[in-house]
């Protein structure tokens, strides 16, 4: 069985680019979200078994949808992105809960290995 995978940011290039290569991999691509409020909620709908999250976005941070996303499921399965420069903010998300992070620009081979760590546990 496939394992699903809802993609949060708000750049649509970077979601499309993410859902392009997670399903050439053999993911399903269950949701999108443009911020974190819309992430939250798709979480509580969908079910993923893992969220892929921008740490910047308007609206909401991707740091605290985590939070509202793990007092959800503290089970949740999420790997964090940011840009080169923010590794403050990766330090946060991984305090925060998340299992792994993604630094943009990304390497394809960077996500695949990402997401294929985490949904191993």
């Amino acid at each position: 069985m496939s394992k699903t995978i809802l993609i949060v940011d708000d750049a649509s290039f970077m979601r499309m680019t993410l859902k392009n290569l997670l399903e050439s991999e053999g993911y399903i691509v269950v949701g999108e979200a443009q911020d974190g409020r819309m992430a939250v909620q798709k979480y509580k709908e969908l079910k993923p078994d893992l969220v892929i999250m921008d740490i910047t976005m308007p609206e909401m941070s991707g740091d605290e949808a985590l939070k509202e996303i793990k007092s959800l499921d503290p089970d949740a399965k999420v790997i964090m992105c940011s840009a080169l420069g923010q590794q403050h903010k990766i330090v946060d998300a991984i305090q925060g809960g998340a299992m792994d992070f993604i630094v943009k620009p990304f390497e394809a081979d960077d996500v695949v290995n990402a997401v294929k760590r985490v949904l191993a546990y």
